[in-house]
């Protein structure tokens, strides 16, 4: 093999020369030197070595490569909405913006996640990116306030569930429809069956009402109605809690947690200010369970009003509501002229009112009017002492 190409470059390198071909045989250029041969040798010799050294180039490229995390270079292009679930891991972080071509891989979008100071303090939620940015760049984007897609929705303490749900529905667009199919069932937004018993003798009324507690929410664009109020209901129950609402109002009060939420929605609707929350819840409990009153009747006009903005009827001020109004058997939500509490809250109380109905101050007080226009209110044990106060409110423009 090696004498036919000596051979062959031979014929090349010696053109016209005569050689033997017998076994070993050659003749030699002039001088009798192999020039020709010494050549060859060392071209083989540079292609060898060459081919090796790309070789052990490729190989090496290869294992950096596995050892190096694939990473796009800068700040991507163009723009995309990412949601990174809750409880995420940086891991399942990383898997998401690979999904959407945020980074090449979870890999670099975790180191530089590890390397950053703050990389721990990534939340979830949902965030507008950029498409192709280094891991580095992305964790940048991702710890920025100004990339989260924010839908803060402010619940005002005592909004009825008609005026939730129009708000709900004016800042994240889902139906107000939706939100009323959806409160059609307490049970599965996550409202315990036991928040459903009296023991006031009264029909128990399930109803979401009271149950929405009122919060600044930041929903997620694709947030459904049933979500949004699950995510209200939940934060209700978690506030509850902190206060053991429920077995406070069951060992001081003797009466079931969904009769102290009716009343404390009730001083919610009638109380001026958070001060005076605690002494209507007060008069309320003083009215119907202490039989000190001259009815076995609470007397509250805010009743009235609810019934009217569930049925679509507009609300009256308490001085243009007529007898027949206040006492119309069909207004279920009356409180003149029948006994006992509402037959759900009237709207949804905060912190204070519900502090108020579970700790009511002691007091023997049976009536109450408002007296400035600050909202504070005047308390009175008879009436005679209730007409002083009402002169004052008079005086003062406010009655």
């Amino acid at each position: 093999m090696i004498d036919e190409l000596d051979l062959a470059f031979d014929e090349h390198a010696e053109r016209g020369e005569v050689r033997s071909h017998r076994r070993g045989g050659r003749t030699k250029g002039k001088g009798g030197k192999t020039g020709g041969r010494s050549t060859v040798a060392f071209l083989m010799a540079f292609i060898l070595l060459a081919v090796l050294g790309g070789g052990v180039y490729l190989g090496y490229n290869k294992i950096r490569d596995f050892f190096t995390a694939a990473d796009y270079d800068g700040g991507g292009t163009g723009t995309v909405q990412v949601q990174i679930p809750d409880n995420a891991t940086l891991t399942e972080m990383g898997d998401v913006l690979v999904d959407k071509d945020v980074v090449k891989s979870t890999k670099a979008f975790t180191e530089a996640a590890e390397k950053n100071p703050r990389g721990k303090n990534i939340q979830s939620g949902t965030f507008n990116l950029k498409l192709q940015m280094s891991g580095e760049a992305a964790v940048v984007a991702l710890l920025d306030p100004k990339s989260r897609v924010s839908n803060g929705i402010t619940i005002p303490e005592g909004t009825t569930s008609v005026e939730a749900y129009a708000i709900l529905s004016k800042a994240t667009g889902v139906p107000v429809a939706e939100f009323k199919t959806a409160a059609k069932n307490p049970e599965a937004l996550g409202v315990p069956d036991f928040w459903f018993k009296r023991n006031d003798g009264q029909k128990v009324t399930r109803s979401i009402e009271g149950f929405l507690f009122p919060d600044t929410y930041e929903f997620e664009p694709t947030d459904t109605a049933e979500d949004m109020l699950t995510d209200m209901v939940s934060h209700f129950l978690a506030q509850a809690e902190k206060l053991d609402f429920v077995n406070q109002v069951q060992e001081q009060r003797k009466i079931s947690p969904y009769e102290a939420l009716i009343v404390a929605s009730l001083a919610q609707a009638e109380a001026g200010n958070n001060d005076d929350m605690g002494k209507v819840a007060r008069v309320a409990y003083n009215r119907i369970y202490s039989k000190t009153f001259p009815c076995d009747c609470l007397q509250f006009d805010v009743g009235i009003n609810y019934y009217y903005e569930l049925t679509g009827r507009k609300k009256k001020a308490s001085k243009d509501m007529t007898i027949a109004e206040l006492t119309d058997p069909k207004n279920p939500y009356r409180t003149h002229g029948k006994p006992g509490l509402t037959p759900t809250p009237i709207n949804n109380p905060g912190l204070p009112a519900l502090k108020g109905a579970m700790s009511p101050p002691a007091g023997a007080w049976l009536y109450f009017v408002a007296i400035d226009k600050q909202g504070h209110s005047a308390f009175a044990t008879t009436l005679e002492g209730h007409r002083k106060n009402e002169a004052t409110a008079r005086k003062n423009g406010v009655l």
